[in-house]
């Protein structure tokens, strides 16, 4: 079937909306030293401007379906991109840390509008024989972005300043800005609608203090020496609070978020193994250039480009997602995707310095094929038998479970890496530095094999309503001409 010109191009807009909020969030990380160095604060003190940025997105996304719902998806959505390039613009210009970390905020609730609210205008205006290739649209273009920015960041900061890393942001909003001006409506499928349901204040508070104690203390896990009593109450008192909001939410007759789409089975298993899988999908490209620059000795420009072959994957694996799920079905592809990825990472984690480097591409290769198929039928399969109705509820849940996982991420890298060390020492042989990369990867590895097993749940048809047969597609051939 082919997808309408007007809804690809809407969906491509928002592919480039996700690929510039994933971007943003990790690109600043290889430039920390030099931002240090320019506002004449310690390197640490830098991770604030991280920080600061992922816990907005934590809080504000559960809010932007409640916010759609009140002021429709145009303006949500044109003033997010709008918020988001001019914050852009204000953190180039921040002359102290705590004006960098001000606007940093201010660009988090920017993309905090602006990615789940255009994900809600594409699949709510998608037919559920669309959905496939809609979504690998979106979904692709934010898998490069944590690729790709540890080389961009070290490339800009090397031969630019820091500041471009915010500046590259201007004229991207602007056409983002003038194309959505142009292709969104007002009107129709997503636009404005009724009168919204009151706002679940007490959601609100559970879970945006939840969602964002939960983010702070990873970035506490993430630093080089966390407070061990700061983080162990952090994270306590926001499990607590997840807790009481998933307590509330299932209870209150409108609330912030609708857990209640979680009785769709797909949806369910796409939540649960795709909140795995995405800390997979967000460590492993953290983890190999520490390996390749700390343990082979490899210059940042030679990482950085073996480690882009998993944007390679990425990409090359596009063009065939949707004929190999149409061909085959959401679970055999899911399954032998999470399979993939948990076998490149145990081969990951048997890679030495004298390993080819053909074989390290190779692997890293696969690891990007098998999380751009994963994650395009995750973001689909859990859609795709979700009533309209629902359907907003649905992607405001799947938004606030992709940015969490997302944003856990580099504090489950750190665990697992931290926890190679003494697990390395109980292994046969000598315990090196090497070691504790070797177990870091083997218990990524092992979540994906969970997430392996959370895929075989999958009913043998699941998501068949979004498929298209060969026989149908046939069909549509011989049907074509007649129409007029």
């Amino acid at each position: 079937m082919v997808i309408q010109r007007g809804q690809r191009n809407i969906a491509l807009l928002v592919a480039g909306c996700f690929f510039m909020e994933m971007l943003d969030g990790t690109i600043v990380v290889t430039a920390s030293p030099r931002i240090a160095r320019s506002l004449h604060v310690a390197p640490a003190q830098v991770g604030l401007v991280i920080t600061a940025y992922l816990l907005t997105l934590a809080v504000l996304i559960p809010l932007s379906g409640w916010l759609t719902r009140r002021f429709g998806n145009r303006l949500i959505f044109l003033s997010a991109i709008a918020i988001f390039t001019v914050a852009s613009v204000a953190c180039a210009a921040s002359g102290s840390l705590g004006e960098l970390v001000a606007m940093r905020v201010l660009q988090g609730a920017g993309g905090a509008m602006m990615v789940p609210v255009g994900r809600t205008m594409v699949v709510s205006a998608a037919e559920k024989r669309d959905l496939i290739r809609v979504m690998s649209y979106v979904v692709w273009p934010g898998l490069v972005a944590p690729v790709i920015a540890p080389l961009a960041g070290g490339l800009i900061t090397t031969y630019a300043s820091w500041h471009w890393l915010f500046l590259i942001n201007a004229p991207l909003g602007v056409i983002a800005f003038c194309v959505a001006w142009r292709l969104v409506r007002g009107t129709g499928p997503g636009g404005a609608a009724a009168a919204p349901p009151p706002l679940d204040w007490v959601g609100v508070a559970l879970t945006c203090a939840g969602l964002g104690g939960l983010t702070y203390a990873a970035s506490l896990v993430s630093r080089p020496a966390p407070p061990p009593a700061q983080t162990a109450a952090f994270a306590a008192v926001s499990v607590a609070l997840l807790a009481g909001a998933a307590w509330h939410l299932s209870r209150t007759p409108y609330p912030l978020l609708n857990l209640r789409t979680l009785r769709v089975p797909t949806f369910r298993v796409a939540q649960t193994g795709g909140f795995l899988y995405w800390f997979v999908v967000g460590a492993g490209p953290f983890l190999l250039p520490l390996l390749f620059q700390t343990q082979f000795g490899w210059s940042p420009v030679k990482s950085g480009a073996v480690t882009a072959f998993i944007f390679v994957g990425n990409v090359g694996i596009k063009p065939a997602t949707t004929p190999l799920i149409n061909r085959f079905g959401f679970r055999p592809l899911l399954v032998t995707s999470t399979g993939c990825m948990a076998l490149s990472m145990a081969g990951l984690a048997l890679i030495s310095a004298a390993t080819p480097l053909a074989v390290i591409a190779a692997l890293a290769l696969v690891s990007g094929a098998a999380r751009s198929a994963a994650l395009t039928v995750y973001n689909t399969v859990g859609l795709a038998e979700i009533e309209p109705a629902e359907m907003r509820d649905a992607n405001t849940l799947a938004a606030t479970t992709t940015q969490l996982a997302s944003g856990l991420a580099i504090a489950a890298a750190t665990v697992a890496l931290r926890l190679g060390g003494p697990l390395g020492r109980l292994l046969p042989g000598t315990a090196t530095g090497k070691t504790a990369y070797s177990v870091a990867f083997l218990l990524l590895a092992l979540v994906a094999v969970v997430a392996t097993a959370q895929a075989f749940r999958l009913h043998p048809h699941a998501g068949d309503s979004a498929r298209t047969t060969r026989n149908e597609e046939q069909a549509a051939l011989t049907l074509e001409p007649e129409q007029p």
